[in-house]
């Protein structure tokens, strides 16, 4: 996303809607064939980040977020400020997922603040330069990839000191408008995340390249042609074989193929019962199945309420996918006009 601007008046507000994703799966963690990590990635409508930000005496900081996340935005502005403007702004999160449940609310956060801050002071940034600067997408670039198209996204994974940045964009598949995505969220835990999950990467052991070549298979022969076609059973089998197999990869830092037991005990119910693409996203605790309808979401939204009847702290919701990026609206109170601009 790059919007070419003019600065704003003193009563604007710009709103940014960013989306949620799910990180499907690392197709080669340590570089086994010669480049690591690339992922795969689904923008989903359901669970986003909604920033607003207007002109203010001081920065500001409000909304529903946590201490740490309001850290972090603090640090997102003074970098903001250095690299574009020191005029002052007030921001207002009104809306975003707990943090590190394995939806990419980091990165969507620090995107719609920087989005919202350049459009906001008449500034022209991609999302791939604001993401530098401020800290995201060196690993996986389904978050600003997401955040910019939508849609089923494969990156090819950072390239090293040659190349800096965001990975690139290898493929882009629309989500079929009918398929359905049952979210499975264990509301009392969190995945992996800082000095954690750096360390539990480092002490895993390398990667087979048998494997890393099998997931690239099974994207580039399964899950992509399954989504190009609107086929759910072999973009559902090819998805749980690749989820089960980076699963087995991650569980001896993750205590098992998924994070939360009950989160597993829901997905597993879902499949010994209809086709459904199941896993988990990044570290977890949220998991998913993947299913072709509404009908079939319905079903498996029952199925997992009562595999995890007895358990309040696992949460099941339905959602779509999400074929376009995030959203900018500007606000100008006096001549009471909207932009949008997605």
């Amino acid at each position: 996303m790059q919007l070419h601007v003019r600065r704003l008046p003193p009563d604007a507000t710009v709103t940014v809607d960013a989306p949620a994703r799910l990180h499907l799966g690392f197709l080669d963690p340590n570089a086994s064939l010669g480049r690591a990590f690339g992922s795969v990635g689904l923008v989903i409508d359901g669970g986003g980040t909604r920033v607003e930000a207007r002109l203010a005496e001081r920065d500001r900081i409000d909304g529903a977020v946590s201490d740490a996340e309001r850290e972090r935005i603090a640090v997102c502005l003074e970098r903001l400020h250095a690299a574009y403007d020191p005029t002052p702004v007030a921001i207002d999160v009104t809306q975003t997922p707990r943090a590190h449940t394995g939806l990419g609310s980091g990165t969507q956060l620090a995107l719609a603040v920087g989005v919202a801050f350049v459009r906001l002071l008449g500034h022209v940034a991609a999302s791939a330069e604001l993401a530098a600067l401020l800290g995201r997408g060196a690993r996986s670039g389904i978050g600003v990839l997401g955040f910019d198209s939508g849609g089923l996204l494969v990156d090819g994974g950072p390239s090293g000191d040659l190349h800096p940045g965001v990975p690139p964009l290898l493929a882009r598949q629309p989500f079929p408008d009918d398929w359905r995505v049952l979210l499975v969220s264990d509301n009392s835990r969190e995945g992996l995340h800082g000095a954690d999950e750096r360390r539990g990467l480092a002490a895993l052991a390398p990667f087979p390249q048998k494997l890393a070549a099998h997931l690239c298979h099974l994207v580039l022969m399964k899950i992509l042609p399954g989504a190009a076609e609107r086929s759910i059973v072999p973009f559902a089998h090819g998805l749980t074989e690749m989820q089960q197999t980076i699963g087995e990869y991650f569980a001896p830092v993750q205590g098992g193929v998924f994070a939360s037991p009950g989160v597993e005990r829901a997905l597993r119910a879902v499949a010994a019962q209809r086709t459904a693409g199941i896993g988990q996203s990044s570290w977890g605790p949220t998991g998913f199945a993947i299913v072709g309808s509404a009908r079939d979401a319905e079903g498996a939204l029952a199925a997992a309420r009562e595999a995890t009847r007895g358990m309040p702290h696992i949460e099941c919701t339905i959602v779509t996918g999400r074929n376009r990026g995030a959203t900018v609206r500007v606000a100008e109170a006096r001549q009471h006009r909207r932009i949008d601009a997605a």
